[in-house]
């Protein structure tokens, strides 16, 4: 069965920043909720203290990992939570994570939420993902 995928944008604005305000999945015979991922190492050890682009670059690395332990990839993510604990120096580096998204050809419903604080208190990004295959 094929899955097919359709981008519920009913304003333009959000296409062009890179994401869908909801997708309409039909066909998926799999569907992975992942935890969220940040930027920690295979150890389980947080990484780049206070570096937002490298945090957002494996914590992105890391829920490809995910995906692809499924045997998926970010082609197949339909929904992206985004939680950090600094907005404003997220958008300075979304680019990471926008040109990731464009590459693989994906704009997944997203939310980003700003937080007081993660599980551990030097990491600063978090991502959640829904993928269907």
């Amino acid at each position: 069965m094929t899955v097919e995928r359709t981008a519920i944008n009913p304003w333009p604005w959000s296409g062009n920043l890179g994401y869908s305000q909801g997708e309409v999945v039909s066909g998926a015979a799999r569907t992975l909720y992942t935890a969220g991922q940040t930027a920690m190492s295979g150890d389980g050890e947080p990484q780049h203290a206070g570096d937002m682009a490298a945090q957002l670059a494996l914590s992105l690395a890391n829920l490809e990992a995910v995906l692809d332990a499924a045997g998926m990839s970010l082609a197949n993510l339909v929904r992206l939570n985004v939680y950090t604990t600094d907005v404003d120096l997220l958008f300075q580096h979304y680019g990471v994570l926008a040109s990731r998204l464009g590459a693989a050809g994906v704009a997944p419903a997203t939310t980003m939420l700003g937080v007081t604080r993660l599980a551990i208190p030097v990491l600063m990004v978090e991502l959640e993902g829904t993928a269907v295959a």
